[in-house]
């Protein structure tokens, strides 16, 4: 058995009262001792601090925004570069227009020799070396130029165009064998004769190239 059982396990018996009828204490006495309350002082009862009033919480009305300090928003992304612009595409420049000039010549019939007609001048002197009105086409050194007068006719470039007129030879000046009168212009055209003088003597076909 436990020492401080109060009762046996086996048979039930009270192992107080038996204790103390052993060492000759009184039931009364055992009784009044185990009831009485020990002496001693008794500290007086502090009270206690209030308990601290909470607060209720109060729920935000409805469409307000809440008191709870959201986190600052990410700046927005920088807009992707777009790639530069190509540049429009170079307007087609117009073609130049480019006058065709024209070259004219004298074919000398008789020797079989290609004069050039100056292209700088609008105004072409035909014959003979001179002091008043030096020639530009010369025609001494061909046979028979004695027929051919010092000043014998003019040849105009007008765009291109070209006309021919006596300046009052003494022999005359012929187209295609016809004569030409003094003041008058005969446009020449590829494959024309001219004569210088009489008889046919000093001729040239005219050419354009």
């Amino acid at each position: 058995m436990q020492s401080d059982a109060s009762f046996c396990g086996q048979c039930g018996s009270n192992l107080k009262s038996a204790n103390t009828q052993e060492i000759g204490i009184p039931q009364g006495a055992m009784a009044e001792t185990s009831t009485t309350a020990p002496e001693f002082e008794v500290p007086d009862l502090v009270e206690p601090d209030p308990l601290i009033e909470t607060e209720p919480m109060v729920s935000p009305p409805s469409g307000s925004e809440s008191s709870e300090v959201s986190p600052p928003a990410a700046p927005p992304a920088p807009p992707a570069a777009e790639p530069p612009a190509a540049p429009p595409p170079a307007a087609p420049t117009p073609a130049q227009t480019q006058l065709q000039t024209q070259t004219a010549s004298l074919l000398h019939i008789q020797t079989n020799t290609m004069l050039e007609i100056p292209q700088h001048l609008t105004l072409v002197h035909i014959g003979k070396p001179n002091d008043r009105i030096p020639p530009d086409v010369d025609v001494s050194g061909f046979p028979d130029s004695e027929i051919v007068s010092r000043v014998h006719a003019d040849i105009r470039a007008e765009g291109d165009a070209f006309y021919i007129e006596d300046t009052g030879s003494s022999n005359g000046t012929y187209v295609n064998n016809l004569p030409l009168p003094l003041g008058n212009r005969h446009r020449l055209r590829t494959g024309d004769r001219i004569s210088l003088g009489k008889g046919d003597k000093v001729s040239f076909l005219f050419q354009v190239s």
